[in-house]
């Protein structure tokens, strides 16, 4: 492991931690919001993060902005979800969640990262995508042809296979439906060896994703964050959570791997909303029923969005 390319790219990911909570906090600024709170932590074992936490916002209920870079010895756990025989592992990189009060404004994810082990392997990963409460075909298509254009920049990237691989990856196989309408997600990006030229390459792209977070989200805030909403859409958003928690508590990698890694247990957990709702057998009126059609694999959001 090359320590000081692994540090200097650490502080990038803190400056791109940055720049998103900047941006963000703008918005909150323009009603009166708040800003975030930081939270600056230490992990046993090796390295440490900075939690930025925005909570009773007026555009948002919660949101987190993270970065961590965290190093140490390869626990067996980690091995086996890392399908590794390496000793030492080094990670860094920048998680956001952010969850809305207004039912009309998506809830947005993202992760940029890079790991590297003491075998010589190292290998970016990453994605973006975006859960709408309330699915509007023409604002998904506005997102993910940002994210289209970030990838068609790079020879590395290739839109068409990461969105396949999001659509994948955001699903939730016990509910037979997509977290949302996806995005864009990559592993392993230069897992089996990079030049230093392809690691320079697989840098660039996965930070122009970082800086394609708020173009690609920001226009559908403002569009949105105004509009009226009755307590039936407050119900479904809160419902539409539920799933959300699903998702990130059953399927979702990034959680496991910081539990097995030792990882700080409230900054892993921050993504999860602070208010939430279960319903047994809930049925869906025809807005909500709408929504539930759309949350499917292989839709063209970037292209000609149709239901299958």
């Amino acid at each position: 492991m090359n320590q000081e390319r692994l540090y200097t790219l650490a502080q990038d990911f803190r400056d791109l931690q940055d720049r998103i909570v900047r941006g963000i906090e703008a918005v909150e600024a323009e009603h009166a919001g708040l800003t975030f709170v930081d939270d600056n932590w230490d992990r046993p074992g090796g390295g440490g993060g900075r939690t930025r936490v925005l909570t009773g916002g007026q555009v948002w209920e919660r949101g987190g902005v993270n970065f961590s870079q965290v190093e140490g010895d390869a626990s067996p756990a980690l091995k086996a979800q890392m399908q590794t025989n390496a000793d030492r592992f080094w990670a860094a990189g920048v998680s956001l969640v952010l969850h809305p009060n207004n039912p009309h404004v998506p809830i947005v994810h993202m992760n940029v990262r890079h790991f590297a082990l003491s075998d010589g392997t190292s290998w970016f990963g990453g994605g973006i995508d975006m859960t709408p409460h309330y699915v509007n075909p023409k604002e998904a298509t506005q997102f993910h042809r940002v994210l289209k254009e970030a990838c068609n920049a790079h020879r590395c990237a290739d839109y068409h296979q990461f969105k396949l691989e999001a659509d994948d990856y955001f699903f939730v196989p016990h509910r037979q439906e997509t977290r949302g309408v996806g995005g864009i997600f990559f592993d392993h990006l230069g897992r089996e060896g990079m030049s230093q030229t392809e690691w320079q390459a697989n840098k660039d792209f996965v930070f122009a994703v970082g800086d394609a977070f708020l173009p690609a989200y920001l226009p559908l805030v403002h569009a949105n964050v105004k509009r009226p909403f009755s307590s039936q859409e407050r119900e479904w958003q809160l419902h539409r959570r539920g799933r959300y928690v699903e998702f990130n508590l059953v399927w979702d990698r990034g959680t496991r791997f910081g539990l097995v890694s030792n990882g700080r247990t409230e900054s892993i957990l921050m993504s999860l909303p602070p208010q939430v709702k279960w319903t047994y057998d809930l049925e869906a009126g025809p807005e909500e029923q709408d929504t539930l059609d759309w949350l499917k694999k292989g839709i063209d959001w970037a292209g000609t969005p149709q239901k299958p």
